[in-house]
């Protein structure tokens, strides 16, 4: 028998069907490096070869979740994987005690892994969050098809071809920078996490979705706590010095949000302008933040400023355009 819930793209898939892949494929490492204040304007060029890693795990995420029927559950686990492929393979800054000489694995060390609590805690939240799960949710706002597959066969093999090319490139340019390799134990448990997640994935993504009766809160207060939390776990990240008090909290702010996400989003007053808020909250979250980050790049403060406030007021009218987009096309 086949599965009903599962969507295949059409067999003559255009350009124009495929450009909000093409969208997200930019959009990803725009948010991830670009917004967050990580890169400045001024080193612009490496969204070329941020793309094929970041966009191209989005978009393969997406593809991948849509084709299957299901939903945003499945993608924020699948998210957590490219996480732990980026961090624990690519740059190994997961086990990596000097990586990019920050000491990131010194607060809170785990001796017995090899790994930083407060840092895996971060680094993983990020990814799962900003890097892949809110410009999926931004660019299918802003799609008539949010629903559909956007790419046919082709199309997922080129992608997926930049995905590995990504993720190969990323890993040799990490190797020639510097000699730390990961332990053998370190590279299997690396491994096996990949494959429960993506099984775990398949699991959430097969099961019904359990609604329920009750009150939801407006999208706007939906936003307001998104952003409250968002930017009460980057604030924790900067400011709380001790490591494993530091893990706790961080830990905790993602239990409470999944607590609250999960209980609203299960009710039947649940809409996607709701799913575009949360997302929305969290990209105000990284619109802030850029202004008090240090890049990793050297650029003049000046410019640093200019780049933070144009990539923020590209993030609003975005979030703009999603809002007039899902008010005009409904829950579709």
């Amino acid at each position: 028998m086949t599965n009903p819930n599962v969507v295949t793209a059409p067999k003559h898939s255009s350009v124009k069907r495929s450009l909000p892949a093409l969208g997200l494929f930019f959009l990803s490492p725009l948010v991830a490096e670009f917004l967050l204040g990580n890169i400045p304007v001024s080193a612009f060029y490496a969204i070329l070869t941020l793309a094929p890693l970041y966009g191209g795990g989005a978009v393969l995420i997406r593809e991948l979740v849509r084709r299957r029927g299901w939903g945003y559950p499945s993608v924020i686990v699948l998210a957590l994987a490219y996480g732990v492929i980026e961090e624990g393979i690519t740059t190994q800054s997961l086990f990596n005690p000097n990586y990019a000489d920050l000491r990131l694995l010194d607060p809170g060390h785990i001796s017995a892994l090899g790994m930083g609590a407060p840092w895996t805690v971060f680094v993983l939240g990020l990814h799962t969050v900003w890097s892949i799960t809110v410009p999926i949710v931004l660019m299918e706002s802003v799609s008539r098809r949010p629903r559909e597959p956007w790419l046919g066969k082709v199309g997922l093999w080129v992608y997926g071809m930049l995905f590995l090319a990504g993720i190969v490139a990323t890993t040799a340019f990490g190797y020639s920078k510097d000699s730390f390799r990961a332990s053998t134990g370190q590279d299997v448990g690396v491994g096996i996490a990949i494959v429960v997640l993506i099984a775990l994935a398949v699991w959430i993504g097969r099961r019904a979705p359990r609604r329920t009766t009750g009150s939801v809160p407006s999208a706007w207060i939906v936003g307001v706590v998104a952003l409250a939390l968002s930017s009460g776990w980057m604030v924790v990240n900067d400011q709380v010095k001790n490591g494993w008090l530091e893990a706790v909290l961080l830990l905790a702010i993602e239990v409470l949000t999944v607590f609250v996400i999960v209980t609203w989003s299960r009710r039947t007053g649940w809409t996607r302008m709701h799913t575009l808020a949360a997302a929305g909250g969290a990209l105000l979250t990284y619109a802030w933040h850029a202004f008090p980050e240090k890049p990793v790049f050297d650029a003049p403060h000046s410019t640093d400023l200019i780049g933070n406030a144009v990539f923020a007021l590209l993030a609003v009218a975005l979030l703009i355009s999603a809002t007039i987009r899902r008010d005009k096309f409904g829950d579709s």
